[in-house]
């Protein structure tokens, strides 16, 4: 089997890092970086840390607007799949990244396999939301994290090539907090921080980082919290903290990007984790960690009903509120898989497309 794979952010080289290893020991991939994340702190970082294949072709579309972003990405992602004839394309979670990849496929007649299809913060004004719900409907094997998201699609009339295979990201958070256990970060040590002694937070999102009332009301939590906040900050948030003019207290500590397992450690040994990232309110989960999550909704549902996780928007009262509050159950269940995901995820592929004859080149559209 023949496999194109479009990756371009943080939480997407993380999935690959587990599924590129498994997919290889038998079948072909071409790994594209489209460069939505571009930095050696937002990417560079992560290929090093978690022994990712090194991206076979790198695009180079950077920032900038999401028009502008997507279609460069479209153009580029159009001309891999021409030269290289694969028999799948393979795209991970909502990003610009995803969408213009799942958009060049399905032009181009080539079957796109969406791992963690399904989700739905049923919020539209998100872009993430945006492209989630247009891969799923562009795709020919939806690779599904939960029950839940089975359901999301049905909703939508979406239910061939549905499968259940859990979160692949569990994967790699099993095997980092191993890697963590046995010899934390040395990058870790030089913040003097305790078990327990401080809060984690992450803030990335536009609704929380282009919005000046949300944005005032998480920073002003964060200086009124009783404990250091940790705080590694996404580039693109950093410039608009410091072009709002708030000001943050002394307790709030902004860092550089951290690597994978430096995350992983400072999310295992926080109180209390507060972000606006999806995929660290289930790392949060699976460590056992609370988690305050800086938005109205969320499309891990599971983590809320379960108790290990709270929506608390972005009002500095009610964050602080329920910082002091907050306080969940001793035991979780298991959501989203407990390791062997990727596995799951490349016996799927096998199972649906890998008995399909590779294509031949594409010609180019008049």
């Amino acid at each position: 089997m023949n496999v194109v794979t479009i990756i371009g952010a943080r939480p997407q080289f993380i999935k690959a890092a587990a599924l590129s290893r498994v997919l290889r020991q038998h079948h072909t991939e071409c790994l594209v970086h489209t460069g939505q994340h571009y930095d050696y702190g937002m990417s560079g970082i992560f290929f090093d840390r978690l022994q990712i294949p090194k991206p076979e072709v790198n695009l180079g579309v950077g920032s900038g607007p999401h028009g502008q972003q997507t279609g460069a990405m479209l153009a580029g992602i159009e001309t891999v799949l021409q030269e290289r004839a694969p028999d799948v394309l393979l795209v991970y979670g909502d990003t610009n990244s995803t969408l213009a990849g799942a958009l060049a496929a399905s032009k181009l007649h080539v079957p796109v396999a969406h791992v963690e299809a399904g989700l739905r913060s049923f919020n539209r004004r998100m872009p993430e939301e945006v492209n989630r719900v247009v891969a799923d409907h562009l795709s020919s094997l939806l690779l599904c994290p939960s029950q839940v998201a089975v359901d999301n699609l049905a909703r939508e009339g979406v239910t061939r090539g549905v499968i259940i295979v859990g979160d692949v990201m569990s994967d790699v958070l099993f095997w980092a907090r191993d890697q963590v256990e046995a010899e934390p970060p040395e990058t870790c040590r030089p913040l003097g921080l305790e078990r327990g002694g401080y809060f984690l937070a992450t803030m990335h999102r536009a609704e929380n980082t282009d919005d000046p009332s949300r944005l005032s009301g998480i920073l002003g939590a964060f200086n009124a919290l009783d404990l250091p906040v940790v705080f590694p900050v996404h580039p693109r948030t950093r410039k608009v903290i410091e072009s709002s003019g708030l000001a943050l207290k002394p307790h709030v500590r902004l860092l550089e990007p951290v690597g994978y397992l430096e995350m992983v450690a400072l999310t295992g040994g926080a109180r209390m984790v507060l972000t606006d990232s999806g995929g660290l309110q289930k790392e949060a989960y699976w460590l056992g960690v609370p988690c305050i999550t800086l938005r109205d909704e969320t499309e891990w549902l599971e983590t809320v009903e379960a108790g290990g996780n709270v929506l608390a928007g972005a009002d500095r009262e009610r964050i602080v509120e329920t910082v002091r509050t907050f306080r969940p159950p001793a035991q979780h269940p298991p959501l989203y898989g407990e390791g062997g995901v990727a596995a799951r995820c490349v016996a799927a592929l096998e199972e649906t497309l890998g008995g399909e004859p590779a294509r031949p080149a594409i010609a180019q559209s008049s």
